[in-house]
């Protein structure tokens, strides 16, 4: 999947899926499905570890899943969702309409830019007072925080950050939550701060699209269902740990 993926400002990478996992006819699952092998579901379990795995059909446990249709506003290339609403430490920020793209290819997840400065002021509000400050001399990412001494895991500094929630609502009623932790959106650089994961997406020339990377579905069972046009997560007790299943898994 991504890794250490951070485009410069002059290009514009398209969202083409990896390993052939995209939506498209040409996709990995749409041969197998086409061959009578699996349903076209894919979905994969990435370890906040390292590691994890993807599989085709129905290896995971439908009772724990959360889903949310697939939208087409991408025009059936990507696997896209919304509008859904951006919630921090359980409070409404004000920023909705979100239309969101769930990629592996991404090693970070990208806001557009109202979603990104509301984002970033939140967190230096809650930071205030807090013995994190920031890191200009940290390049690793655009937003950097040092504490007293380094820190050597994330375990660390979660407690000073807020959970976002991205909430898809149909209606005005809410449907489904996708939960990103602390720990789903941080990173620890090699100098021992923390950095932020969330990046601004029309720096890299992604405009209004809001992108969920690998580091924000870490620790997650997530499922693309081509078939009813779904898209589903949940928790997972081991990515690590392949489920036995009559379907494809690697």
């Amino acid at each position: 999947c991504g890794y250490d993926q951070i485009f410069s400002p002059s290009s514009y990478h398209p969202l083409d899926g990896v390993l052939g996992l995209g939506r498209g006819k040409a996709s990995l699952v749409s041969q197998l499905n086409s061959q009578g092998l699996v349903r076209n579901v894919i979905g994969h379990c990435l370890s906040s570890r390292g590691g994890g795995y993807i599989f085709f059909g129905n290896a995971y446990d439908s009772s724990q899943m959360s889903w949310t249709p697939i939208s087409s506003i991408h025009s059936g290339k990507h696997y896209s969702a919304g509008p859904a609403e951006l919630v921090f430490g359980g409070r409404k920020t004000g920023v909705g309409s979100l239309d969101i793209i769930f990629d592996t290819g991404s090693s970070y997840t990208y806001f557009n830019s109202q979603a990104y400065h509301a984002l970033i002021s939140l967190v230096n509000k809650e930071l205030h007072r807090k013995p994190l400050k920031v890191a200009p001399d940290d390049q690793t990412l655009p937003m950097c925080w040092h504490g007293k001494t380094p820190f050597r895991s994330i375990n660390e500094v979660k407690k000073y950050f807020k959970p976002l929630v991205l909430s898809f609502s149909n209606g005005g009623k809410v449907r489904s939550q996708f939960e990103i932790p602390p720990e789903a959106y941080l990173i620890i650089s090699k100098k021992g701060n923390v950095c932020l994961g969330i990046l601004n997406g029309p720096e890299v020339g992604l405009g209004e699209v809001n992108l969920i990377g690998d580091i924000s579905m870490l620790d997650k069972v997530m499922v693309f269902d081509n078939e009813k046009e779904l898209i589903g997560w949940g928790p997972s007790a081991d990515c690590n740990g392949v489920p036995k299943s009559r379907d494809v898994s690697l």
